[in-house]
């Protein structure tokens, strides 16, 4: 879990650094797209093997994957290099959280499991309070490929801990895996992707390639559900989603998904690139939003037992609603603690919702089908995370390139949206003060579009937590 974590806020917090290094501003969102789409595709399938071979064989596997795409990502020297190697990364990273989480609903009972998924948050909180500000200062005294590599020792130790301690009785079946359904799904969100981040962009909206692209997400789309209706091992387990409570648990953690990805991937851009303050402080603004899930978590356990899963999932909805109105309301002059305060109230609505969907998830199925259940719940927020960097980027990209082209000076309409590496990257004194202010205006309004869209999101996950019966 703490490597889980560790990873969600770390590099969110290098990307400037990043950019300024290796360039290439337009391609910012697929760094976070590629991983997130390799994790999202691969997190049922660890789910399905480890309730078949077990959650130890399984982890094993994922963490070392996960730490040779670690060690790669800090070798990168290019753009689409540190893209390529991220792919490495979330192909292990798919089995890190869900089977973390389900091994806590394996080894505790169920009058236990409340209490102690809030108490392993606090173990994501406490390592996504020092990502942040350990990724600052990586950043600004040693080097950003630091922030890859401190996953390597880190790996090593879990790995460590499970051959050591975790012990399971297992009864090995054959192995049942859903090849045709990974492999139209991997079709669909890819091309669901490429379609959000470069459309509008590299090309229009109302074009062909449009058209195409989203012709085959729809088709390779309608195809998975097909397949996963008629195979006999589901990728996608959909008998599950007829319990209303988990249908509703998977709806609001993808759109969840898409506001933390929103808040976590952006708000360092915005506080180093609008506001202009240093890593470290872009640091301090996330780490509040993990200082909010944990606490949030620990009382979400007690709030489950005392007033019931309903309320305590309305109070996190009600407190992601003003997390991100909060963020629509942001400007440069607001300052970093503004910032802050925002991710709080975002990190309290997460912690409440996210750990009680976990608790009424896992008891509401079988142990045979806790890890394809457990899974199916942070595959929708895995899902939600991918579509929304691309979603998100899209916007980002598409506002900032419109603002630019409608400028009347001829040599600010030369600015192109990579011209934000200089921004990003301290070089801001090249520039002339028309451009550097025009490109930081360019950045800020393009950011507010974001912030936006990540307020409708949080607005949808309430008016579906409503849903929820009293005593689900």
């Amino acid at each position: 879990m703490f490597i889980g974590a560790i990873e969600a806020t770390i590099v969110s917090t290098a990307m400037p650094a990043i950019v300024a290094d290796l360039g290439g501003f337009s391609l910012y969102s697929w760094v976070f797209s590629s991983y997130l789409l390799m994790n999202a595709a691969t997190v049922l399938i660890y789910g399905k093997l480890s309730d078949i071979f077990g959650r130890k064989p399984v982890l094993i596997i994922g963490i070392l994957i996960f730490l040779i795409g670690s060690f790669l990502c800090g070798l990168a020297t290019s753009m689409e290099q540190l893209i390529f190697f991220r792919l490495i990364q979330g192909l292990g990273a798919g089995a890190v959280m869900p089977i973390a989480s389900t091994i806590v609903g394996d080894i505790y009972t169920t009058e236990e499991r409340a209490k102690v998924q809030g108490y392993l948050s606090s173990v994501w909180g406490i390592s996504a309070v020092t990502g942040p500000a350990l990724g600052g200062l990586l950043v600004e005294f040693v080097s950003w490929r630091f922030v890859f590599w401190i996953n390597l020792p880190l790996g090593l130790l879990a790995i460590a801990g499970l051959l050591l301690f975790l012990h399971e009785n297992i009864e090995k079946k054959k192995p049942e895996i859903d090849y045709a359904g990974t492999f139209v799904f991997l079709i669909s969100i890819s091309c669901l992707m490429f379609l959000l981040v470069e459309g509008g962009v590299k090309f229009p909206w109302l074009s062909g390639k449009s058209a195409l692209l989203f012709a085959a997400t729809a088709i390779a789309f309608i195809s998975f559900i097909w397949i996963e209706k008629r195979t006999a091992s589901p990728m996608m387990p959909f008998d599950l989603w007829k319990v209303r409570s988990i249908l509703i648990a998977n709806i609001v953690s993808f759109t969840t998904g898409v506001m933390l990805i929103g808040i976590s991937s952006f708000l360092p851009t915005y506080v180093q690139g609008v506001m202009e303050e240093n890593a470290t402080i872009a640091g301090f603004t996330l780490t509040a939003m993990s200082i909010g899930w944990p606490i949030a978590s620990t009382l979400s356990g007690k709030m489950l037992l005392s007033i019931g899963y309903r309320k305590t999932t309305i109070i996190g909805g009600i407190s992601l609603i003003l997390g991100s109105a909060l963020f629509v309301l942001m400007n440069a002059e607001s300052g970093p603690w503004w910032a802050a305060i925002s991710s709080f109230f975002v990190g309290v609505g997460m912690g409440l919702t996210s750990t009680a969907f976990i608790v009424s998830i896992q008891n509401s199925v079988e142990w045979n089908q806790r890890g394809a259940a457990t899974a199916a719940n942070m595959f929708m927020r895995n899902l939600g995370n991918t579509v929304g960097a691309a979603l998100l980027g899209g916007v980002l990209n598409g506002r900032l390139q419109a603002f630019l082209d409608r400028q009347p000076n001829e040599e600010i309409q030369s600015l192109s949206i990579d011209s934000i590496n200089k921004l990003l990257g301290g070089e801001g004194s090249k520039l002339s003060d028309e451009m550097f202010h025009i490109l930081q205006e360019g950045l800020s309004s393009s950011l507010h579009s974001v912030y936006v869209v990540v307020l409708i999101f949080a607005v949808f996950s309430f008016l579906f937590l409503l849903l929820l019966k009293k005593g689900e």
